[in-house]
């Protein structure tokens, strides 16, 4: 990915430093008898670097937003998604998107799914890595120190808003 935004290959990685956080997420949802009503987790963003997502192939109910509309996620059995956290949001100056997701319950089948993942040193601050941003492309967010964006997180996630919308400028 930093080919991509043309940085050193090492650039992402160094930004982790000797702390870096990984933590698993096992999440069970039950079947629900009027999902239209009931979501199973609200819609956000994840505050992570950069999360690997199992899903149970059996059932979706993993839903992306674009452009003000859901998409469901197709399943596959053995698969894995990554999925781009707020993190790499603000590093890559928005170039790369942390999407707004969330999960909807099954009438009749019960969703099972792991979520690891990846984060930055909570001692570490990050922002726009520098050469991506100049008098043509300014920066989009401001720097943030790891640990406060984290706690920021779950407050936010409580309130239904996204954490990201604090680091913009």
């Amino acid at each position: 990915m930093a080919k991509l935004l043309e940085l050193d290959d090492d650039y992402f990685g160094d930004q982790f430093g000797a702390k870096a956080d990984t933590y698993a997420r096992f999440s069970y949802y039950p079947p629900c008898p009027r999902p239209e009503f009931v979501f199973s987790l609200k819609p956000h963003s994840d505050g992570s670097f950069i999360t690997l997502l199992m899903l149970d192939s059996s059932i979706g109910g993993l839903q992306v937003l674009r452009d003000g509309v859901w998409y469901g996620v197709p399943t596959k059995l053995h698969t894995l998604l990554i999925n781009l956290g707020d993190q790499m949001e603000i590093m890559s100056n928005g170039i790369f998107k942390s999407p707004v997701h969330r999960v909807v319950t099954n009438a009749e089948k019960e969703r099972l799914s792991v979520a690891l993942f990846y984060s930055v040193d909570p001692e570490r601050e990050i922002q726009p890595a520098g050469e991506l941003v100049d008098e043509n492309h300014p920066a989009l967010y401001k720097k943030v120190k790891i640990k406060e964006y984290i706690a920021g997180l779950y407050e936010h996630f409580s309130q239904g808003k996204m954490v990201i919308e604090t680091a913009k400028i």
